[in-house]
């Protein structure tokens, strides 16, 4: 049974690697063709690839689930065109052992994508927003790139956090309890010593009074701000490339300053569920299999996982945002779809049995 057992791993985890390396090639092709319009100034070809391969990590991230669910059916599906599913049938080899055998592979699968979430990920796509930004450091991408961030009655905006800690092109507006602006700050660069920010090259414009304004600038200054070098690491990227830790602190932080966090706790749930929704759609895979497509050719197998893929992924993300906007549980939302998924599943395999 050991040797069945790795006949069976073996040729889904082949299938789905392949899978896997297929899609992410063409979405790597893809996503540097699109960067390519972004091309300007000292921000060129080259600039752009070595941007779209700092993204590879979450890609291959991103696509894990897909990459499972149509692997598991090119993979099954050759053995059962082949006939060799039937004769492990033939031979007494029961529906949950097939299902177990294959569960076994895609367990290396599930860890892979845990460590690319956790730390490939966020890591590499910090260092390529900030090279990016900071290539782009023109007027007009300092307008459209970076993050925004409040704290009490300061705004502030950040071109680039990179990698070491460091802070590219920090501009802070200072505002009174009844919302007018008293000042605004630009620094150039800023080093940040938890809860002090050293600023180089400030440049501030007061407001005394309406009709006139004062200009000092200063070659260093410290910003007291609450937020730390490891919030800002996270507050650089989107809530999805986030670590589970980084997502987590920060949405805690953004509660203690009475700021939504719905976002990140939505994030949070998507990420955390993220392996339970790949072994769903590898059990609706397993199911499809045995059930309505055990005599398909592999072209139809392929377009059903497709079709099956992007319909999940699709409700997903429908669902998130609707939990945000009618307030309820964003658990609900990620978590819908998968009992969804393992209940179709169950259904068809108790047919096929």
């Amino acid at each position: 049974m050991r040797i069945l057992d790795r006949h069976i791993g073996s040729t889904v985890l082949f299938s789905i690697l392949v899978v896997a390396l297929i899609v992410l090639g063409l979405d790597l092709l893809f996503a540097f063709i699109g960067e390519l319009d972004d091309v300007e100034g000292s921000y060129g070809a080259l600039d752009a690839l070595v941007y779209t391969l700092f993204t590879l990590p979450r890609r291959l991230y991103e696509m894990l689930p897909l990459a499972a669910l149509i692997g598991c059916l090119i993979g099954l599906g050759t053995l059962a065109s082949n006939s060799e599913l039937t004769i492990m049938r033939a031979a007494g080899v029961s529906i949950p052992r097939i299902v177990a055998a294959v569960f076994k592979p895609l367990l290396v699968i599930l860890l892979a994508g845990v460590l690319l979430g956790e730390y490939a990920a966020p890591y590499s796509e910090n260092i390529a927003e900030s090279r990016r930004a900071i290539a782009q450091g023109t007027e007009q991408a300092f307008k459209s790139r970076g993050f925004w961030h409040r704290e009490g009655n300061d705004f502030l905006h950040i071109n680039a956090v990179q990698p070491d800690g460091a802070l590219r092109g920090i501009t802070r507006y200072r505002f009174d309890g009844e919302r007018q602006l008293l000042e605004a700050s630009f620094a150039s660069r800023a080093v940040v010593e938890e809860e002090t920010w050293l600023m180089t090259d400030v440049q501030t414009t007061r407001f005394p009074e309406s009709d006139r304004t004062e200009v000092v600038a200063s070659a260093q200054e410290r910003w007291n701000v609450l937020l730390s070098a490891d919030l800002l690491s996270v507050v650089v990227l989107d809530p999805e490339v986030l670590s589970l830790s980084g997502i987590w602190h920060y949405q805690s932080y953004l509660a203690e300053q009475n700021l939504s966090n719905a976002q990140y706790r939505l994030a949070f749930w998507k990420k955390l569920l993220q392996p339970l929704a790949t072994l769903a759609l590898v059990f609706v895979a397993i199911s499809f299999v045995f059930g309505p497509l055990r005599s398909v050719t592999l072209g139809q197998r392929v377009f059903t996982g497709v079709l099956v893929g992007f319909s999940f992924r699709i409700i997903q993300d429908l669902l998130g945002p609707s939990s945000l906007v009618f307030g309820f549980s964003p658990l609900m939302a990620v978590m819908a779809p998968i009992l969804v998924l393992f209940v179709l599943g169950g259904v068809l395999l108790k047919r096929a049995g």
